[in-house]
């Protein structure tokens, strides 16, 4: 291929790969990987790529000198290449296009279970709760709404991690409460198959850190027929007994309905 063409061939590559991550910027899908302090890295990174590609396409006609001392009689040619560029560029590009055609931003239940959905719920402790001012129920409930019934409303994430603080386990438990999630089978602990395991996605930085952080939902009687993994909205009691030596976060389920997603799906660290 002639080398000036073959100039102009490889910015088109970085061109797309810029092209890919404004389209996941612009369209908001983005939000499905990265956590919000994060997606502005992907705009700032996409818009540098995308002038860095054009600059080299519009001064791809520029000869210059290679720099190095060449005796006479030397080869110096710095631009050829083993593969053919258009192969190339197919290559760096049609896996890229495919992944975006194709993907469905979201988490297969084979991936999810790598993820941690049907290990035991185990608390992870972020930081040192004995470094917090003491908590109190009515900061608690200036803080979080009540429904209709006067259920607190948490964040399924906040009764998670709660596991692993006595001091929220003291004023929370055999508390009525409204929460959030997707529901699927519970095949842990479940002799009498009244339960079920209500989950969300933690991440730090992007979906390839995600962890699947369940809690247990037992409905004391055969559970309403909803398709696994459906986002639903449940009220009950909620409890932290010790489970094979561990505590748990047990709610016991006083209504279970299907609900919509939250707008930032399961992909958010905060919500």
């Amino acid at each position: 291929m002639n080398y000036t063409l073959q100039r102009l061939v490889f910015p088109l590559a970085t061109l797309g790969w810029a092209g890919v991550m404004l389209y996941f910027y612009g369209s908001g899908r983005i939000r499905h990987y990265l956590a919000p302090d994060f997606q502005p890295i992907c705009l700032v990174g996409g818009l540098v790529l995308a002038v860095l590609s054009l600059f080299v396409m519009i001064t791809y006609r520029v000869s210059a000198d290679c720099g190095h001392n060449h005796r006479a009689g030397d080869v110096a040619d710095h631009e050829a290449a083993e593969m053919h560029p258009l192969a190339s560029l197919v290559l760096m590009l049609a896996p890229v296009i495919a992944a975006v055609m194709w993907t469905q931003d979201m988490y297969s239940f084979e991936a999810l279970v790598r993820k941690g959905l049907d290990d035991a719920p185990t608390p992870i402790v972020p930081f040192s709760y004995k470094d917090m001012p003491p908590l109190t129920m009515e900061e608690i409930e200036k803080t979080h709404r009540k429904n209709a019934e006067g259920d607190l409303q948490f964040n399924l994430l906040e009764i998670y991690f709660a596991m692993g603080d006595p001091e929220m386990i003291r004023l929370i438990e055999g508390k009525g409460i409204e929460i959030e999630g997707r529901l699927v089978m519970e095949k842990m602990n479940n002799p009498n198959g009244t339960r079920r395991r209500l989950y969300r996605l933690f991440i730090t930085c992007c979906a390839a850190d995600a962890r699947a952080l369940p809690i247990i939902l037992e409905f004391g009687k055969t559970p309403p027929e909803i398709a696994e993994n459906q986002w639903v909205k449940v009220t009950g009691v909620i409890r932290f007994p010790k489970e094979n030596g561990a505590t748990q976060a047990v709610l016991e389920v006083k209504d279970a309905k299907q609900t919509d997603a939250p707008w930032e799906e399961s992909f958010m660290r905060n919500y």
